[in-house]
């Protein structure tokens, strides 16, 4: 019996989580100290709330690590090697291949599917999730979108799963921070670059915003982009306020003037107080 009214799922990006999986989606990692800020602004609320993860990382982190591991001796700047490992590598690793040897693409998305069945536990087939997207995150759940809306089109509205929820039919919406989704549309015809339709169809009127995808960055973020230039199918849905940039200065005095703000949007009021509002407007 689901004990929850809603669901937040939140996914991590680009970068080094570690190689091993949490027993469980319920089980608070990289995210946790957005979970702790958030979940004390909403207070009585928490006990509606429902938060789950999508962690990816050791899909690749594992053979990462083991490579670098062999070239330790003959090469040198270590971390900075390892930082653009852990980077670069899980963004161009991120694709779906013609030839069907690399899955990376296929074992994301299960995990981003094992969650959503998990959260079906806590909220019902029906209930009411929202997305929050760290950097690569938000490409992967932008995609994971894409495809069960493309599935729906092919089958007359007909989902890949058997509940609303597990094909995404009931996402309020969708809050990036961090995002790099324009880095991978170079290779498409501007015109061709489409972003997703707003997802969440199977929910009711009164539990649908204007304004359903949010998508912070800051300037001096190199790997956070603003969505609304990407095509002019994005700036169309930035004119009907359906998306709104939002430019912050993430971070503290040591991070918020460099690169460093890529990691500063989970504890930033920036980003923390805008999740809160969307929450409890979910919870109405």
């Amino acid at each position: 019996m689901p004990d929850k009214k809603i669901g937040v799922v939140v996914v991590h990006g680009i970068g080094s989580q570690g190689d091993k999986r949490p027993d469980t989606s319920g089980e608070i990692t990289f995210s946790k100290e957005m979970h702790k800020r958030v979940m004390k602004g909403l207070g009585p609320q928490t006990a509606d709330v429902a938060w789950r993860e999508v962690f990816w990382s050791d899909v690749l982190q594992g053979r990462q690590d083991a490579y670098l591991k062999k070239i330790k001796r003959k090469t040198g700047w270590d971390t900075v090697r390892k930082f653009v490992m852990s980077n670069l590598s899980d963004a161009a690793s991120y694709q779906l291949t013609p030839d069907g040897l690399d899955r990376t693409y296929q074992d994301i998305h299960q995990r981003v599917e094992d969650t959503i069945r998990d959260m079906e536990a806590d909220i019902g087939p029906d209930g009411q999730i929202v997305v929050l997207a760290h950097s690569l995150g938000g490409h992967i759940m932008s995609n994971y979108i894409y495809d069960q809306q493309a599935h729906m089109r092919r089958n007359d509205g007909q989902g890949m799963h058997g509940s609303a929820l597990q094909n995404m039919t009931t996402v309020s919406g969708l809050i990036t921070f961090g995002c790099n989704i324009p880095v991978f549309v170079f290779s498409y015809p501007e015109e061709e670059v489409t972003p997703i339709d707003f997802p969440g169809t199977a929910l009711p009127d009164a539990k649908r915003f204007k304004t359903w995808w949010y998508n912070f960055y800051d300037k001096q973020d190199i790997l956070g982009y603003p969505m609304a230039d990407t095509s002019p199918a994005y700036g169309d849905l930035s004119k009907a306020k359906k998306l709104r940039d939002v430019s912050i200065n993430a971070g503290s005095t040591f991070s918020a003037w460099n690169p460093l703000s890529h990691n500063a949007y989970w504890r930033d009021s920036d980003v923390i107080d805008p999740i809160i509002r969307f929450i409890q407007n979910m919870l109405r």
